[in-house]
Formats: structure tokens, C-alpha cells, sequence
């Protein structure tokens, strides 16, 4: 340790045991989060938020005063809980934390799906410790072991929230919220919460996340040494048939683009030899470049170091391709979807590749700090296709849109801008949950106890005391629950099977999917999205494959190898788009500067998009008349262009969503502007009302239980706006 007069202060507050574990890993110093979170950790009393980038010491920043004050206390039950997303990532901490607990002779619990019945029945029997746990794990203790509560976790004091980010504005976070809530209820007491994050963008809405009603008193400590050095480089591809006279070797692959190929081979010939990440976007994308890297190496007679790792494949899969990225003795470069994007330990690598735009701004923070560690930069290579523009190609096309966006997020990260959380959101479905899981927990719940619980007291709002006595009635004529002449709400028939299925513990939706047996061995599972049809050929875990059979009784596919294939559709949805990224473009597109970081092909394909944008005089006018239809750009997010879209079909013109741009089919520009301006003229209308014909409502696990009126307000709180909508048309009416 430093001798430092500030390094000494947080140290000198530590347990011995713990000063000896510090001094036994050789730690020079420790770091400044740690120097700032251990004092106020160690008075116990305030929720604290750790903002502080991937593997810079914000977990051993919350746990170490956590242990230090247990064994000062000599507490003897659970008195530690700590909260991850990820059973992978309960798994590495669990490993992580071991070795702290040799030293200090604490008891480290894991709980979850695959934890054995052994290692929960002896933590029930004698609660001690720190219990790591997913929020799903722990909906499980509540339905399972309700009255248990109090004496597993009446010692509890700490619970840390890792990955605090990636629980915000989505339905897992308010379950966590609810769970966190009913439980300082059952214990009666208020337990100090530590949230834990590499991507917070904005700390007032953390802050209110971690404890609603006095969001002022939460402690948030950043880390002042955050920032590290950025090698960014952005490639643009057209997707083009290749020239065979010239190269009739060089491109072979017929079941995808040219631009694939490409991307493929400069991965090949950059990234061997190191150890790496891929992220592809999607499953389907992994597969596909896993496999294409596979064969680049058996082409060119070398070992194969590019794995795919996602969430449908097995355990064990995803595990080997995980130790191998900690050799130090053979590299290895992951393809993979957003199950690394987490802080799973796979060691230090070299570089991110990010194929597509990014998800956001906040996804490409967040895996950026899995380079650049030890001191060496983070370096981010970013590949988008383009496809090749012919006189069929709309407007909206031809402006290279994802190449703009994607340089858009690049500039919004440079700016430290990351897409705020939506808090907005009711999560009624999330509501049902808790209701079905509280009554389970008691045995029984009265209407007005259940209002208290999980509304008064607990973290669900937007709906009144009238539209939660509807949603009891649909819930009771779903057989979901009953109400005895006491007037306690009990679980219907209905109810019981669903509370009763594993399935329910998980808040969000968990679709039904077939388990994959190759050679008499698990290498995942796939959705019943995918037509499993025998004979079909498939990509899967890397490998090439044809579907042998098909157990339908047991939902189980089998394989044999095979030369032939493509990936899976593992299906998905769609992406928010914020405000500022498509201002963002729109201010790129009116510039001249070029971005250094763009390779050539990069260059050329933005200053394509930008000569299109001034063909069609987009700096002038939002509408563009195309043949029959007119395109409507709203340099605007998702939520404006589809409250814009929904109002222009209320009005009766035929419009969908394209891409940056709302077209409105057989429609003329004088007629689609004088529709708006009668829009912005008349009353606003029911917001409830305008999304009544909306079709796929329904998106969450229990949203088909909602009584249509609040299906309505769920999907009009996320995805509509009508004041900021209004706002826009007045603005961009008189501009134009």
C-alpha cells in the first residue's frame, strides 16, 4: 500500500483481514473510487451509486467495507446481498470474491438456476454471508419461501446492484425495484443500497432508479481517472457483386453479400493473433461471421481462433470460449451478441470490433471498457455495410443512413452524451407480476394491502386506484385470482399454474425454445421462431449442420454435421432511436468535415449520402414527392416520427415508418403539409384514444391480461409523445 496520508485513511478503516488480503495481492494503492466509496460504505447508513469504468476496482470499492463491517460486527446471518443481471456474471464474482472469503472465513452463496439444491438448502438451514443472486433467483424466495424472509435475511445490510445501467427504464429494473421495496417491508427496515455501473448517462435519473422517494440522499462517487485513450476506426463497405475475372478464387460464398466477405477477411487478417471481441448484433449475425471466420482459417491451414458466444448457446459452450479468452498462452477472439458486453472477467483484450451500427450509445461505451486496460488504449474498429444504389432505390436509401448514424454515435460518445433511461413507463405487465408473486408470497393479499405494497410504498405509479380495480376484475375473469368473502386475494386455479411454472420467477418474456443435441451432445437452444423443418440446413456453434429429426413432444432437434447451411433467424426487435442521434446526422450531413477515422470506401460512401441529401434539398425542406408517395424526414427519435405516424393515420393518410423518413402512400406534398397543419391546428387528442388501433400492443409477458385501456396507456407512456410531437410540427410547419 501507498504511504500516502489519503491512501491510508480508507485502508486504516478496514478489518485486519481484509488489510492482509489487500497486502497478500500486492496492491500498490488503492484506487481513487475505493479511496472515496470505503469510508461511506463503512458508515452503512447512505445508498451510494459507484460510477467507474469496466475493471477499474468499483466492485472491490463495495464489497471489502461490506465484509470489513460484517466481521467487526461479527454478523452472523446473510448480511450482504449482492444483485447481478447475469448468472455468467453471478459465476465470476462468486469465483472473484473466494478468495476474499478464505482470508476472512465469510460464507459466499451463488443462487441460481444452476446452482445446486445442496448449497441453497444449507444457506436456508443457516443463513450467513453474502448471497449472490439474480433478481429472478430472488423472486424465487419470495414465492417459494415467503414467511422465510425474516430469517434468512434479518441480518441484511448492504445490497450492491451490479451493472445498475443495464436495470433503468426496462421491466427487469422495476421488478428489481419491487422485489427491493417488499422486501425492507417484510424486514421493516431500510437496508443500504450500492449500485454499481460503467455507463450511467444521467445520474439524477440513477439516483431516483435507486431510491424513488429521496433520490437527494444517494451518495454518487465517480471515479476521476475514467477517461483512457481511444483508437477508433470506422470502415464502410458497398455491398457489390465482386469482379470474378479478376479474382475468380477470392470469393466463393453464395448464401451471402460481397461486403460480408470483406468484412469477414479484414477481421481474419487483423484480429488473429490476438485476443479479441466481435460484437455482431445479433445471434444470426454471430453465426454467420463465426462461421465465415472458421473457414477463412481452414483455407488458409491455421488453427481457428474465433468462437461464437450467445445466449442460445449451452453453458458449457459459452464457458470453454470464456476460459479460453483468459490464456494468456493462445488467442482467441469471441463473436458474440451483448452477453460479453457485461463485466464477465475474460481477462484483458486487445481490441471491439462492432459489426452494424451500434445499439446505442451507452452499448458502445459499455464494450469499449473491455479494451483498453493496464494503461494501453481502447481500440474500437466499427464495420457497416451499404448496399449498392440502382434506379430502384427509394430516397431514404440512397442517403447512406447507417453509415451516418453510426458516425453520429461515434461523435455523440466522443462528447460523453450516452441516451438518457425512460422512466416514463407504467410496466403494468411487471404489476401483474408482483401482484401474483405478493399474494403467493402471504397466501393472500387484500386489494387495498396490495395498493399499499405496491404503490404507496412500493415503485409502481401512472395508473389510478379506479384502473387497478379494472385490472383485478380482467385478472379475476382470467381465473388469475379469486376473492374470498373476507375479501382476500387469492391465486385462481389459472393463477397457481402460472406462479407455480419455473418460468414465471423471470418478469420479462422467455420465449418456449428447442433444446440442440449433435452427436448425443447439448450445444444450446434455439426458438420456435425458427421453422424446424428435417432436411433444413443450419449454422449453429459455429459449426455447419442438417436437421436429422425433430421431437416435438420433448422440443428437441437433432444434428448431423454437413458441409451446407446458414444461420438461424432467432428473431428480435426493434431499436429506440434518441433524439439527439438523428439531430446528430442531420448536423453531419449539412457539414463538410470529414471524419478522420473513416477508411476510404468510409469517405466515399458519406459523401454520397451527403450529395443525395443535397439533391433532394433536404437542407431546405423536410418532404420529398417520390413517384406517388411523399417522404416526410423527421430529423427526430423514435417516439416523435411514431406519434407522427399515428396522428397521420388518425387523419386517415396511409403512412409507415421508413427508415429516417414517415412515407405517406399516394399522397402529395401540398396534401400531406395542409394534413399537418390541420393537425397542429385542432385540440390534441386523447392520447389513449390514438393508440386504440394499434396492432402489437402488446410486447411484455403479461401485457395480454391488460384490459385494452391500460394495454393502451402502456404502449401510449413509451411510445408516443404528444407534447414534444407538437412542439416539432409548430417549429418545422414555419421553417418550411
Amino acid at each position: 500500500m501507498s504511504n500516502s496520508e489519503q491512501a491510508s485513511k480508507a485502508f486504516e478503516l478496514l478489518d485486519r483481514k481484509i488489510q492482509k488480503w489487500i497486502w497478500k495481492e500486492q496492491w500498490d494503492q488503492l484506487r481513487d473510487i475505493q479511496e472515496d466509496a470505503i469510508p461511506t460504505i463503512i458508515e452503512g447508513e447512505k445508498d451510494v451509486i459507484i460510477a467507474s469504468a469496466t475493471a477499474s476496482g468499483k466492485t472491490e470499492a463495495a464489497i471489502l467495507p461490506i465484509l470489513s463491517n460484517a466481521i467487526s460486527d461479527n454478523k452472523k446471518g446473510v448480511f450482504g446481498l449482492y444483485i447481478g443481471p447475469l448468472k455468467a456474471l453471478i459465476n465470476d464474482q462468486y469465483r472473484r470474491f473466494l478468495e476474499i472469503a478464505k482470508e476472512t472465513h465469510i460464507r459466499i452463496t451463488p443462487w441460481h438456476g444452476d446452482v445446486s439444491r445442496s448449497k441453497k438448502k444449507k444457506l436456508l438451514k443457516e443463513p450467513s454471508g453474502v448471497l449472490l443472486i439474480t433478481p429472478e433467483s430472488l423472486e424465487s424466495l419470495f414465492v417459494n419461501h415467503g414467511t422465510e424472509l425474516k430469517s434468512i435475511f434479518g441480518d441484511l445490510n448492504y445490497v450492491i446492484i451490479d451493472e445498475l445501467h443495464s436495470f433503468i427504464g426496462n421491466e427487469r429494473g422495476r421488478h428489481l425495484k419491487s422485489l427491493l421495496s417488499r422486501l425492507e417491508l417484510t424486514l421493516d427496515k431500510s437496508i443500504a443500497r450500492i449500485g454499481l455501473s460503467a455507463t450511467i448517462g444521467d445520474k439524477n435519473l440513477a439516483k431516483k432508479f435507486m431510491r424513488e422517494a429521496s433520490p437527494e440522499t444517494i451518495s454518487y462517487i465517480e471515479s476521476q481517472s475514467l477517461g483512457t485513450d481511444l483508437k477508433l476506426q470506422l470502415r464502410g463497405y458497398l455491398d457489390q457483386p465482386p469482379n470474378l475475372d479478376n479474382d475468380p478464387d477470392d470469393f466463393q460464398e453464395e448464401d451471402s453479400g460481397y461486403a460480408d466477405y470483406e468484412i469477414s477477411k479484414h477481421l481474419f487478417k487483423t484480429l488473429r493473433g490476438q485476443d479479441n471481441l466481435v460484437f455482431a448484433n445479433s445471434r444470426m449475425n454471430v453465426e454467420k461471421y463465426a462461421d465465415k471466420l472458421r473457414q477463412f482459417s481452414e483455407d488458409e491451414k491455421v488453427p481457428n481462433e474465433f468462437w461464437p458466444h450467445h445466449g442460445s448457446l449451452s453453458k458449457n459452450l459459452r464457458e470453454t470460449i470464456e476460459r479460453e479468452l483468459k490464456k494468456t498462452n493462445r488467442p482467441s477472439t469471441a463473436v458474440c451478441t451483448s452477453t460479453l458486453e457485461m463485466g464477465i472477467d475474460i481477462g484483458t483484450v486487445e481490441s471491439i470490433a462492432q459489426i452494424g451500427a451500434p445499439p446505442s450509445v451507452a452499448g458502445m461505451r459499455q464494450r469499449l471498457g473491455r479494451s483498453g486496460r493496464r494503461g494501453n488504449p481502447a481500440i474500437m474498429r466499427i464495420y457497416i455495410k451499404e448496399q449498392e444504389i440502382t434506379d430502384r432505390t427509394p430516397p431514404q436509401d440512397q442517403l447512406r443512413t447507417e453509415l451516418v448514424q453510426s458516425i453520429a454515435m461515434v461523435e455523440l460518445l466522443i462528447n460523453k452524451w450516452i441516451e438518457p433511461p425512460s422512466l416514463s413507463r407504467v410496466h403494468l405487465s411487471t404489476l401483474i407480476h408482483q401482484l401474483l408473486s405478493l399474494i403467493a408470497q402471504y397466501g393472500g393479499v387484500r386489494a387495498n394491502e396490495a395498493w399499499t405494497i405496491l404503490f404507496e410504498k412500493g415503485p409502481f405509479n401512472g395508473i389510478t386506484k379506479s384502473q387497478f380495480t379494472l385490472l383485478l376484475r380482467k385478472l379475476g375473469e382470467e381465473d388469475l385470482i379469486t376473492q374470498a368473502n373476507d375479501k382476500t386475494l387469492t391465486l385462481g386455479l389459472k393463477g397457481e399454474h402460472i406462479v407455480g411454472h419455473y418460468s414465471f420467477y423471470a418478469a420479462f418474456n422467455t420465449p418456449e425454445e428447442y433444446k440442440i443435441i449433435a452427436n448425443g451432445k447439448s450445444l444450446g437452444t434455439i426458438p420456435i421462431v425458427f421453422p424446424l423443418v428435417e432436411g433444413t440446413y443450419i449454422i449453429f456453434a459455429g459449426k455447419r449442420w442438417v436437421i436429422k429429426s425433430v421431437d416435438e413432444d420433448k422440443k428437441v432437434v437433432f444434428l448431423d454435421q454437413s458441409s451446407g447451411g446458414k444461420p438461424p433467424s432467432f428473431g428480435g426487435s426493434g431499436i429506440m432511436i434518441e433524439d439527439e442521434i438523428r439531430e446528430k446526422m442531420f448536423e453531419i450531413y449539412t457539414s463538410d468535415i470529414q471524419s478522420p477515422y473513416l477508411n476510404q470506401q468510409g469517405k466515399e460512401l458519406l459523401k454520397e449520402g451527403r450529395k443525395y441529401f443535397d439533391v433532394f434539398n433536404l437542407l431546405e425542406t423536410n418532404f420529398l414527392e417520390f413517384g406517388n408517395d411523399t417522404l416526410m424526414f423527421v430529423w427526430k427519435g423514435s417516439v416523435i416520427q411514431n406519434t407522427l405516424m399515428l396522428l397521420l393515420k388518425n387523419a386517415g393518410l396511409n403512412v409507415a415508418i421508413e427508415n429516417i423518413a414517415i412515407l405517406a402512400r399516394d399522397c402529395t406534398e401540398d396534401s400531406l403539409k395542409s394534413t399537418l397543419e390541420n393537425i397542429l391546428e385542432s385540440d390534441k387528442p386523447d392520447p389513449i384514444k390514438l393508440v386504440e388501433n394499434v396492432k402489437n400492443k402488446e410486447r411484455e409477458k403479461f401485457d395480454h391480461l391488460l384490459p385494452n385501456e391500460l394495454l393502451s396507456l402502456e404502449y401510449q407512456k413509451h411510445f408516443i409523445s404528444l407534447e414534444d410531437t407538437f412542439n416539432y410540427l409548430s417549429t418545422l410547419l414555419v421553417q418550411d
